[in-house]
């Protein structure tokens, strides 16, 4: 009998010349120079400002039963855990699943309120694509971000779904997407615009 094996997906909303953050991150402006505060105010304002225009998409970023994400976006904390560090989602993060965590540095997991684990990883890429498979059984597999984790696992042919949430400004500079990957082909599976925004799901054919 064959087990069903759920997809591997990421979302991450960009500029349109492809960039999730400026340069200067900080604990205090995590996005950097992103042509706002440093909160993604201007990159996000689709997730903030219009959440019910775009709630279909905003439901299905966090419908996955496990997720992958890189130290940065769990955190600005940097070397070892000197602080108890839980992330930038609060007490109750909007996951309510297992949270596979890229670091170098060895930490236990940690609970937090409604469902949400967090999973320290430290061997990679790949086991961390594994860990959060068992975990999510027949269920889908997201990779939260930021931008240089999901190149990583695009990389490495790891990633089956693409969902891009596109803005109408530029950064210029920063943290992008498709950087250090080789060359995609991708399948348009649908795209849907909004008023401050731009929804294109790909199927990644290789």
């Amino acid at each position: 009998m064959t087990t069903r094996m759920g997809k591997v997906t990421c979302d991450i909303t960009i500029s349109a010349d492809g960039y999730s953050a400026g340069h200067n991150q900080t604990e205090e402006r995590p996005f950097g120079d992103d042509g706002g505060d440093g909160w993604g105010d201007n990159l996000h304002a689709w997730f903030v400002e219009t959440p019910e225009e775009n709630r279909a998409e905003i439901d299905q970023m966090t419908a996955a039963k496990a997720f992958i994400m890189g130290r940065n976006m769990f955190g600005p904390v940097r070397g070892e855990w000197d602080r108890q560090w839980n992330g930038w989602w609060g007490d109750n993060p909007p996951y309510h699943a297992p949270v596979f965590v890229l670091t170098h540095y060895p930490r236990d997991p940690q609970p937090m309120e409604g469902g949400t684990t967090y999973h320290f990883v430290t061997d990679g890429i790949e086991s961390a694509l594994a860990q959060a498979r068992d975990a999510a059984g027949d269920g889908d597999v997201a990779i939260q971000g930021g931008a240089t984790t999901i190149n990583q696992y695009l990389a490495a042919g790891l990633i089956d779904e693409l969902r891009l949430h596109i803005v109408p400004l530029t950064l210029g500079a920063g943290t992008r997407l498709f950087d250090g990957v080789p060359p995609l082909k991708l399948e348009q599976v649908k795209s849907r615009p909004a008023s401050l925004v731009t929804h294109v799901t790909y199927r990644v054919l290789s």
